[in-house]
């Protein structure tokens, strides 16, 4: 379990290459080192330099092949995770931003979308949802959007699935309610990662860096949800109330 400073026994990373994931992992690490799984695709061409990092700050670190979108073979990644002990800590950072005009006109790759960015968390949320209300304690940790809050024209596709994996972990954790486990809904807005390099600087962007001190606090206040810009906050309570005759005309 986690102690009054942060130090974690185990961390599990889903998408463990995921720049904001291990961003977080490695805030987590600052507080002492921890037995780390990755879950990703071990033939990624990123894994080594992820490995090798975590490595320098002290942890344990075990790789396990990981495919988003293989749903049947979710549950043995899960299994293998926990076989090296109760998970204090579990990242869900897996997902894609892809083309967004391509996307809405391409059936083939809008399903893909959707699968990778809100089936496969589902997936993997139904699982870590049993292992945690059987364990009775840890966090999961799930990176939203801001996208999710309104969707928008210009990035509906991945919008949409972005708020129903919002919806899906809100509601995870009132379903673990009472049971010693809790579920922390982050709801970053743009993050200046490779993944959104080609979008451009987009009003209250933040670094990784911003992403992992927020997500670590709010873990050990106990919180169920945060906009790690506290901006958005305001800001996505406004959208909701924009009339879509208006919002489309918005430049964004």
């Amino acid at each position: 379990m986690l102690n009054a400073t942060g130090q974690a026994q185990h961390l599990l990373l889903l998408g463990g290459t995921s720049e904001i994931g291990l961003g977080i992992i490695s805030e987590f690490l600052e507080n002492g080192p921890a037995k780390v799984s990755l879950a990703a695709r071990a033939d990624s061409p990123r894994i080594t330099d992820a490995v090798e990092s975590l490595k320098a700050q002290g942890a344990d670190v075990e790789v396990i092949d990981f495919d988003a979108t293989d749903f049947k073979s979710h549950p043995a990644v899960i299994d293998k995770a926990f076989e090296r002990g109760d998970v204090d800590v579990a990242v869900v950072a897996f997902g894609t931003l892809g083309d967004q005009e391509e996307l809405w006109q391409d059936q083939a790759k809008a399903v893909e979308s959707a699968q990778i960015n809100y089936t496969a968390p589902v997936s993997v949320g139904v699982l870590l949802g049993k292992k945690f209300k059987a364990q009775g304690h840890g966090t999961i940790v799930a990176m939203s959007s801001v996208a999710g809050m309104r969707v928008r024209r210009s990035n509906f596709v991945y919008g949409a699935s972005k708020a129903g994996t919002d919806g899906f972990y809100v509601n995870l954790n009132e379903a673990l309610r009472g049971s010693g486990a809790n579920v922390l809904v982050v709801r970053p807005g743009q993050v200046r990662t490779k993944m959104s390099a080609d979008a451009g600087e987009a009003p209250l962007t933040v670094d990784v860096d911003d992403v992992a001190e927020a997500t670590v606090k709010a873990v050990l206040e106990g919180k169920d949800s945060i906009f790690v810009h506290p901006l958005f906050q305001y800001v996505s309570l406004a959208f909701k109330f924009i009339p879509q005759t208006i919002f489309r005309r918005l430049p964004f």
